[in-house]
């Protein structure tokens, strides 16, 4: 027997329809904890300062409330946290010290598109949200040293893990073009059913 293009497309129709089974809808909490970097938007030429790392780097936490509205669609608000600092002693001596940090509340709004596969399902989320905190970005080109609420854009990727896929880990990177500066952050994550 030949197989052609439309057995290929019959198999993937039903093997597709069985996997989407072990996706649900309805309403989830995910917790997620991670470490976060931030950084200037800007490529920086620090001359003699070549070796200087101002990137900041701290603590993230974050939880969403989710609204599975199709085993591949998701909207996701959000609350979460970043508290980062920078290495006080760069053994430089009458050179400023740059530094990009983040410290501030994150909260906002997301929507997901998933693979809707169990085990290992690929998935890709943005949105808007606002940052309320404080926001140094000093370096060469950047001098931004403010507390306030800013908006920031999240951009997030990863891999929902296990039968049901309520362990996640992901790259998430959070842009505020106010602060001039971008926050890359390494989590993991667990969901839990309110049903």
């Amino acid at each position: 027997m030949k197989l052609t293009l439309n057995h290929f497309f019959i198999l993937f129709i039903i093997f597709s329809s069985s996997l989407t089974q072990a996706q649900k809808t309805g309403n989830f909490i995910k917790a997620s904890i991670g470490y976060g970097s931030s950084s200037s938007y800007y490529i920086e030429d620090y001359g003699s300062q070549e070796e200087v790392d101002v990137m900041g780097g701290g603590l993230y936490l974050q939880g969403e409330y989710i609204i599975g509205l199709k085993s591949w669609f998701s909207v996701r608000p959000y609350a979460g946290a970043i508290f980062e600092s920078v290495d006080k002693d760069q053994n430089i001596q009458n050179q400023p010290q740059y530094k990009v940090t983040t410290n501030a509340f994150l909260v906002g709004g997301k929507i997901r598109i998933c693979a809707p596969i169990p085990w290992v399902a690929p998935f890709i989320e943005s949105g808007i949200g606002a940052s309320i905190g404080k926001f140094e970005t000093f370096t060469p080109s950047v001098n931004f040293n403010k507390s306030d609420a800013l908006l920031h854009i999240p951009f997030n990727f990863g891999l929902a893990l296990g039968r049901k896929n309520s362990f996640e880990i992901g790259f998430s990177g959070y842009f505020h073009p106010a602060a001039k500066q971008s926050t890359g952050v390494f989590a993991v994550g667990y969901t839990f059913p309110l049903d």
